[in-house]
C-alpha cells in the first residue's frame, strides 16, 4: 500500500507533497479523524481520489473519533479510546492525547476476538491486527492514522492523503463531508453483506469498517464500491 502525506502529525514523521497538484488530479473527500471509521465513511471515499483529514478542528465527543461500534450477540457494541483531558475538551484534534492509564487497547482487542472470532475472515487477519493493538500509542490522530493505514492495506485502497493546516468554516473545491456522518445517522445506503449475528440481531447499520472486513475479506472492496 502507498499513502501518501502533505503534513504528518507534528509528533510523527513527515512527508510533503504537491497538495495544489494533487487537488487538482481528481475528487477531494474532507473529513474528520476518525476510528476504525464506520462504513459509511468509506463508502465516501471509495467515490473520492484524494483524502483530506481535518487535525484543527477542536474535539468533538459523541463521534467516531475517538469511538467505533461493531457487531454483538445483544445488537451494536461501542469501542471508545479514553482522553486524557476526558471528553468534554475542547483541545484541536492534533493535540488530543490519548489516556493510558487503564489498559483500553487490551480490552477492545478482546472485544473484538469475542464478537468474531466465529466470522469466516477474523482468524486471517487476527495475528496483525492484533499487533496493531499492542503498540503504544500518545495521540488520537496517531492511533487513528495507524487504524486507517492498517484497514486501507486490507482493503487494497491506495488513496492520497493530507491534512489541513489550520481550521476553515467553508471550503471550496472540496467535498466537506466533515459532521456529516455521525453516530446513529447512516447517510449512505448500507452495503449488502451477511454480518456475524445477523439471524438473531437483524441486520445493525452504522458499524465499523472493521465489521465488514472480518466478514467479506478480500471482496470487502468490492462490496464498497456497489451501489
Amino acid at each position: 500500500m502507498i499513502v501518501r502525506w502533505n503534513e504528518r502529525h507534528s509528533h510523527t514523521r513527515t512527508k510533503k507533497i504537491d497538495i495544489m497538484t494533487e487537488h487538482a488530479a481528481g475528487k477531494v473527500l474532507l473529513i474528520e479523524s476518525q476510528y476504525f471509521p464506520p462504513i459509511d465513511s468509506y463508502k465516501a471515499l471509495v467515490k473520492h481520489d484524494i483524502l483530506q483529514i481535518e487535525k484543527y478542528e477542536h474535539y468533538q465527543k459523541l463521534s467516531y473519533r475517538n469511538r467505533c461500534y461493531v457487531a454483538g450477540p445483544n445488537g451494536r457494541m461501542i469501542l471508545s479510546v479514553p482522553l486524557a483531558r476526558g471528553k468534554n475538551q475542547r483541545t484541536v484534534m492534533k493535540d488530543v492525547r490519548i489516556s493510558n492509564e487503564e489498559k483500553w487497547q487490551g480490552l477492545h482487542w478482546k472485544t473484538l476476538v469475542s464478537a468474531y472470532r466465529r466470522s469466516p475472515w477474523f482468524e486471517y487477519y487476527e495475528a496483525d491486527l492484533q499487533e496493531l493493538f499492542e503498540k503504544p500509542f500518545d495521540f488520537l490522530l496517531d492511533w487513528n492514522m495507524a487504524c486507517f493505514e492498517w484497514m486501507n492495506s486490507k482493503l487494497g485502497i491506495i488513496v492520497p492523503v493530507t491534512f489541513t493546516e489550520s481550521y476553515q468554516k467553508e471550503v471550496s473545491g472540496v467535498t466537506d463531508a466533515r459532521e456529516t456522518i455521525l453516530p446513529g445517522a447512516v447517510t449512505e445506503a448500507e452495503p449488502s453483506y451477511t454480518q456475524v449475528f445477523q439471524e438473531r440481531t437483524g441486520f445493525i447499520p452504522g458499524l465499523s469498517i472493521l465489521d465488514l472486513l472480518f466478514c467479506e475479506g478480500k471482496q470487502s472492496l468490492e462490496v464498497l464500491q456497489a451501489d
